[in-house]
């Protein structure tokens, strides 16, 4: 999963854009009418598009387990806008996870349906569900399931100075075991205009994006790489081949688990946040099964898998569920004081900046 935010202030996304037309993958983009049984098992096939995370086998079998009848077949993507161009050429889905920091492709290309939010039982309990992100025109497009903040993750046993800030990752002592985000352009592109003294990185002026953008180029070299998923950041850090990087508190999380040494700290110049969730495609054909795949991932089962795994929930619900140890982290309030990821009013221009900066 990419990424899996805050309180009540996401993304404003581009809300100028019509639901009530063809979707952009020749659907429909009327509203998706939620099942008059919410509680039958599905059956037929289930299509879903997905980050890595949000559909691993133990986010998935019990689900499967409740709907023994149904198909379910997973495809995973590294970004939305990777997402929304497969979808354009042809992809067909169910659902697919939208992040509200990235959705704008799949908006613009109308791919989404209106969510009935009549069919989600837990829908007023979950955090951000009143956010203007997660709406179109007053029209429900996501659920959000999942949100976490996006810090700096680095070895505990190769590092032996204080890490509290993104600037650490661009510090000349760790030149060429350094990484960053390499998916899309706004966390790498955020993160870095932080580092260089930017106070309010998603409303920048030409000037300061020019002079990030300066930034990430004179400290290109240092960099090792520029990570394309959690798995590739993962592995980078368990080869021992980088030492720090950018990351969410859910993958740093993982790694301790899994026996790398690492440790996720919040940058003092201010934590950036996501939050993610479950959209049905404007191709969807199986309703039944998509409202009842959404209803499972909000749960407060399925939600507090999340938490145990360093994400942040959004049903409250799961907060007891989850292991004492993990509730802090896991508990929406501790984004309240981070700095959600919102789309750029230029974000063509973040766009050219960052690939002319990943094609180094």
């Amino acid at each position: 999963m990419k990424k899996l935010k805050r309180l009540a202030f996401l993304a404003s996304l581009a809300v100028t854009v019509p639901l009530a037309a063809c979707g952009g993958s020749g659907g429909s983009t009327d509203l998706a009418e939620a099942p008059a049984n919410l509680d039958k098992p599905a059956s037929g096939k289930l299509r879903v598009f997905a980050y890595a995370a949000a559909v691993t086998p133990e986010m998935m079998d019990p689900f499967k387990k409740q709907n023994p009848d149904l198909d379910v077949d997973v495809a995973t993507f590294d970004s939305n806008s990777e997402a929304a161009a497969k979808i354009a050429a042809g992809f067909k889905t169910d659902l697919v996870q939208v992040c509200l920091d990235e959705a704008d492709p799949l908006i613009k290309k109308k791919q989404l349906r209106p969510i009935d939010t009549a069919g989600v039982p837990a829908w007023n309990k979950l955090a951000f569900h009143d956010d203007k992100g997660v709406r179109v025109n007053g029209d429900v497009i996501v659920v959000p399931i999942s949100a976490g903040p996006i810090g700096v993750i680095y070895n505990t046993e190769k590092v032996d100075k204080e890490i509290d800030s993104y600037a650490d990752i661009f510090d000349p002592e760790f030149a060429g075991r350094a990484a960053i985000d390499g998916t899309y352009p706004l966390p790498p592109i955020a993160m870095s205009a932080l580092a260089s003294g930017v106070d309010d990185p998603f409303n920048m002026s030409e000037e300061e994006l020019d002079g990030v953008a300066d930034y990430m180029e004179e400290h290109r070299d240092q960099l090792r790489a520029l990570w394309a998923s959690d798995a590739d950041l993962k592995n980078l850090h368990k080869s021992g081949e980088v030492v720090i990087s950018d990351g969410n508190q859910g993958v740093a999380k993982q790694m301790a688990d899994e026996g790398i040494p690492v440790k996720w700290v919040a940058p003092k110049e201010g934590t950036l946040s996501w939050v993610c969730g479950w959209s049905i495609a404007a191709d969807a054909q199986n309703l039944d099964a998509a409202y009842r795949m959404i209803n499972w991932q909000s749960s407060p089962e399925a939600e507090a898998i999340q938490g145990e795994n360093g994400y942040v929930v959004t049903n409250p619900d799961a907060i007891p569920l989850i292991d004492p140890e993990d509730r802090e982290i896991a508990d929406p309030a501790s984004l309240k004081d981070a700095i959600p990821e919102t789309y750029p009013p230029d974000y063509d221009q973040w766009t050219k900046n960052f690939e002319a900066f990943r094609a180094g």
